[in-house]
Parts: C-alpha cells; sequence; structure tokens
C-alpha cells in the first residue's frame, strides 16, 4: 500500500498497484462507502492486471485513507485533486479511468479537469447531474441520521431493511471499514454536488464506455442522458442488473472496452 498527499490541504490518500509498471495503466476508482478492495473482490484485479498496470486509490473518507469530518473537505475540487495526486505518486502520465457511481462522476471531473492525463474513461453506474437527495434514494430516507446515530452497522441494518435482501459479504465488510461520521460528512456534501454542465461534457475527447444496469432506477436516464452528451460515448445497458450489481456485471464489457484502446497509449512513465 502506498500513499499520495493532495498539496492543497495535505489529505494523504492510500492507493494499491497490480501488475506490471511496464504495461498500460488503469485507474480503478470506487464508489459511495466502498473502497479500492472491491475491485479484488468483483474480480477485476485478476482480469486486468494480466495486460495493465493497475492503481486503485481509496477515496478520501474512505478505506484507508484520509477521512475528515468537515462536510466542505469533500468538494468534487478536493476529489479530483486527489487522483491527480495519486497518478503523479504512482509516476502515471496517462492513464485509462474506470470509475463506479461515485468514482464514475470523479472521472467525468477528472476528464473535464486534466484531459490529457485520460486515454479512456469508463462509466459504470455513473451521473453527471445534481445529486441532491440522491444518497437518501440509493439507500433510504435518514441515510446520514442513522449513520451518525447508529454507526455503520445500523446503516448496513437500515438498508438491508430497504434493500429486502442481504448486503453480499465484499460490500459489508468494506462498508464497516468505513469511518461513519466521515462517511456522513462525505454524503452532506455529495448532496450539494451541483453537476457537471452539459458544454463540458460535451468537450471530453476520449473514448467513452458508460455502462448501466436495466434496473438502476436512479441511473439509467442518467447514463442514456451522458450517452448523448459526451461525444462518441458507447453506451451498454447490462439486462437485469441494478446499482449494486453493476460492478461485478460490466467486467466482460470493460475487459472488452480497454483491450480495444490499448493502442491508444496509457503508458507508466
Amino acid at each position: 500500500m502506498s500513499h499520495a498527499t493532495n498539496p492543497a490541504d495535505g489529505t494523504r490518500i492510500r492507493f494499491s498497484t497490480a501488475g506490471e509498471e511496464h504495461l498500460p495503466a488503469v485507474l480503478l476508482v470506487h464508489g459511495s462507502a466502498l473502497s479500492s478492495a472491491v475491485w479484488r473482490a468483483s474480480g477485476y484485479v485478476k482480469a486486468l492486471s494480466r495486460d495493465f498496470w493497475v492503481i486503485m486509490p481509496d477515496l478520501r473518507g474512505h478505506g484507508r485513507s484520509d477521512a475528515p469530518h468537515d462536510e466542505d473537505a469533500y468538494a468534487m475540487d478536493g476529489i479530483v485533486g486527489d487522483l491527480l495526486a495519486v497518478l503523479d505518486a504512482a509516476k502515471a502520465s496517462r492513464v485509462h479511468y474506470v470509475g463506479y457511481s461515485f468514482g464514475a462522476r470523479a472521472g467525468l471531473a477528472l476528464a473535464v479537469a486534466a484531459p490529457e492525463r485520460l486515454a479512456s474513461l469508463t462509466l459504470l453506474g455513473g451521473s453527471a447531474r445534481p445529486q441532491h437527495g440522491a444518497m437518501d434514494a440509493m439507500f433510504f430516507p435518514g441515510t446520514v441520521d442513522v449513520l451518525e446515530r447508529d454507526g455503520m452497522e445500523g446503516f448496513l441494518e437500515a438498508w438491508e431493511q430497504r434493500r429486502r435482501r442481504p448486503v453480499d459479504p465484499a460490500t459489508r465488510a468494506a462498508f464497516l471499514k468505513n469511518d461513519a461520521h466521515a462517511l456522513a460528512a462525505y454524503f452532506r456534501r455529495s448532496d450539494r454536488e451541483p453537476g457537471i454542465d452539459d458544454r463540458l461534457l460535451a468537450g471530453i475527447d476520449v473514448p467513452v464506455l458508460a455502462l448501466v444496469g436495466s434496473e438502476d432506477r436512479l441511473r439509467v436516464e442518467d447514463t442514456r442522458a451522458l450517452s448523448r452528451t459526451v461525444p462518441g460515448a458507447r453506451l451498454a445497458i447490462l439486462r437485469g442488473v441494478d446499482h449494486a450489481e453493476t460492478v461485478p456485471a460490466a467486467l466482460p464489457a470493460v475487459e472488452a472496452f480497454l483491450g480495444a484502446h490499448t493502442r491508444s497509449g496509457a503508458p507508466h512513465g
């Protein structure tokens, strides 16, 4: 496990790598309340590390990265700064980016802020729209209040009641590693995210694959809109898949997309 430091505020971001450093680089960025461990649990590391150098950060407030309790610490500019710090620390000049949920949103923001660092962009269950109410809609009403009052165990219990089925063991393990108060601050700031303007999205000039589950009621229309706005973006609908199932279900399509665009170049140095 290595670390990078965001020069803007000193936040330390932990990241791990897999594969050979001379191979094309792929940056895998997880979603809300998860950690980089989701990529190993879902088979991405095993599948991709044969042909790519895989870089996997824990977003601030998640996993082993610093977890500030100030909600303004989770503004998107800070997240983008964290990702650039990771790329600099890993000496990865240009990467293929794969992001899930909030990680997909961060990838869009990175593509706007530093397009020269991306060779391609893969979005799993992503959205560029304002996020007011999104966390309560994704999990359950009163998500932040439950986190602050009952901690991660209480959050998981309430979420399972809403889903009417258990959370899978890998997701449960990832969630339980989080600091509940840091996650609450992150959720509160995410609720205020203004979204990314269509004019900025229309300026993205890298190959883009947007994948979403047909049963992902929160993101299917957002992903369709993304695919229409970003020039040349490919849309793939994963039949019978909801938001939580997107990561493992998308792996074959992600492998194919990355394989087809490896020659576009993502050098390590």
